[in-house]
């Protein structure tokens, strides 16, 4: 992934107008600050926060050895059948254990940070045992998933989705490296958009768990479009923003547009990003977070 740069008053105020332009969240993404706002007189500040930025690359997943885990297998196996049939004389313990161990099922959580007796070991039970490990999901040959299995596994869940709202629509996909589109397309596809594109938003989370979380794929990035609904919103962002930068370049006064998602404030800042007369910020906490129109400071 290709580093963007952004400059802005502050360093917090540059890394968000960054954040804005690859259209991930913080912690998808790394940074580097290449230059930070100088002291002046009577505090105020020279120059501007300079911060290069980019999406966090995902390192491929290690490939396992099949006979390693079958071997692992064996030998857990081979300890249970031992285990079972070894003598047992601590039936009365094994109950009071297992009575002690159910009690913070059966107390929601109530007591399981309760302090071991001090007249005695804490016992070896499920609630203060350390997790185990799970291995990284792997695909039939070994390895990390590819991106044709993660396209696939996406058609099937849309395909299935279609099925069961009895709608009637298509899907194809497009992928250029690690980047892949799916697009849906059919007739009276509206309801999967829903008002400003908040309901593709959603149901493109739900294609990305089936389709990458649920196969361990970490190194895709996939993106959903319905009946090219993101086109056409592109257009009418870029319409609107431009209406809005004209504004204020009359009246010298900044604007507060409505709370956006992060992909369509990416679309305001980099189209008056080319501008000389108005410049854009990004103010607030998601999901109301905002951008802001305001005219061009001068160069100190």
């Amino acid at each position: 992934m290709e580093w963007v740069e952004t400059t802005a008053k502050t360093v917090e105020e540059a890394k968000e107008l960054a954040l804005d332009q690859l259209g991930v969240d913080e912690d998808d993404a790394e940074f580097e600050v290449l230059e930070e706002p100088r002291p002046g007189l009577f505090g105020r500040t020279r120059g501007e926060a300079r911060v290069r930025a980019r999406v966090k690359p995902t390192r491929p997943r290690p490939k396992v050895d099949r006979r390693d885990r079958r071997r692992r297998g064996e030998k857990t196996d081979k300890k249970a059948s031992e285990a079972s049939a070894a003598p047992r004389n601590d039936a009365p313990a094994a109950a009071e254990e297992a009575a002690e161990g159910s009690a913070p099922a059966a107390a929601a959580g109530g007591n399981q940070g309760r302090r071991p007796k001090a007249n005695g070991a804490a016992k070896n039970t499920p609630s203060n045992q350390s997790p185990k490990k799970t291995e990284a999901p792997v695909n039939d040959a070994g390895n990390a998933p590819s991106v044709a299995e993660v396209t696939a596994e996406a058609e099937k869940f849309l395909r299935g989705l279609l099925d069961a709202l009895q709608l009637d629509g298509t899907t194809s996909v497009r992928h250029d490296g690690e980047e892949i589109d799916v697009a849906m397309d059919g007739e009276h596809l509206g309801v999967l958009i829903g008002p400003r594109g908040t309901t593709l938003l959603a149901v493109q989370d739900l294609v990305r768990v089936a389709s990458q979380r649920r196969i361990g794929d970490h190194q895709t990035r996939l993106r959903l479009d319905i009946s090219g609904y993101r086109e056409k919103r592109r257009a009418a962002l870029e319409r609107f923003a431009a209406d809005q930068a004209d504004a204020v370049a009359r009246s010298g006064e900044e604007i507060l547009l409505e709370p956006m998602p992060s992909a369509d404030r990416k679309v305001i800042h980099d189209l008056l990003s080319t501008r000389t007369d108005v410049e854009t910020r990004s103010e607030g906490e998601e999901p109301r977070r905002r951008v802001v129109i305001a005219p061009r400071r001068p160069a100190e």
